[in-house]
């Protein structure tokens, strides 16, 4: 929790000599290595890389140390790359609607310290979780959303989460879609769960459809959002069997617990920066 390190998180197109001079570059400043992945996607002939470094007695100074790999890495290499440090911890906004148990488990997680990360901000369409949300100290912001009103209801939600300086969006069950304007502004920077049954069980009662037809596995998606509706780059994904006893408030519950779940590993995944996008794939990095 208190290690004072750098990642970098890399891809690029496939060829020798990436990892010595990535390598070359730690070395070079006095840079210690934590932890390195790489991966190497045969078919499109493209390399992926994730290294934290510990930077206590780096030679380049926090600040300059961007402008220093851009010029004597990632250039030569034609990299796609961003840096961050451990020590700037992200900055979270949660949206919600009526659902409760991802929200409260995100919130149950934060408060005991378990993720690095802050929660200024929860904002919601209605108003039932204000009170869950208030009492422990986090702003919450009812904004509601009709065809009409959306574009300024989406306004607003910027102005807000500019404020706040909010780097990570999840949605916490957000029963709302979001406009491609909205979206731009915060590309790979929101995170969507909903279950696996769409979209062969759309509509307001699922769980009673997939009863109804007898299915034997349920599980729970969480994604990057885009534009097109649930078509996102995957970050986690999680399965669990179904019997012919359970009745519909069963696969309510599984199906609930199973969210709550994929959407914690999708956050951990995201603000420990272990995930990087290309095209409309993730890596998501152990």
């Amino acid at each position: 929790m208190n290690k004072k390190s750098a990642i970098v998180l890399i891809a690029c197109p496939d060829q020798k000599g990436i990892v010595n001079t990535v390598t070359g570059f730690i070395a070079k400043h006095n840079g210690n290595i934590i932890d390195l992945e790489q991966h190497v996607d045969q078919h499109e002939k493209m390399f992926f890389m994730r290294l934290e470094w510990d930077i206590s007695d780096f030679k380049l100074a926090q600040e300059d140390i961007q402008n220093s790999f851009s010029s004597e890495v990632a250039i030569q290499f034609n990299m796609q790359w961003s840096l961050h440090f451990s020590e700037q911890p992200l900055c979270m906004a949660i949206f919600v609607s009526k659902y409760s148990h991802c929200l409260f488990d995100i919130l149950s997680r934060h408060q005991a310290k378990e993720w690095g990360f802050n929660i200024p901000l929860v904002i919601s369409n209605h108003k039932d979780l204000e009170t869950a949300v208030t009492q422990t100290g986090i702003d919450f912001q009812y904004i509601p959303i009709s065809r009409e009103n959306k574009t300024e209801a989406e306004a607003q939600q910027i102005q807000l989460l500019k404020k706040h300086n909010i780097d990570v969006i999840v949605l916490a069950r957000y029963m709302q879609i979001l406009s491609e304007d909205f979206i731009k502004k915060f590309e790979h920077k929101i995170i969507n769960i909903h279950h696996s049954f769409l979209p062969a069980f759309p509509g307001a009662k699922p769980y009673h459809s997939a009863y109804e037809r007898g299915v034997k596995i349920i599980g729970a998606t969480s994604h990057y959002v885009t534009a097109d509706l649930d078509q996102g780059p995957i970050i986690a994904q999680d399965v669990e069997p179904i019997r012919h006893t359970d009745t519909i408030e069963d696969l309510v519950r599984k199906g609930q617990d199973i969210e709550k779940i994929v959407l914690s590993k999708a956050i951990w995944s995201h603000i420990n920066f272990k995930t990087l996008v290309y095209k409309n794939r993730t890596i998501v990095f152990e």
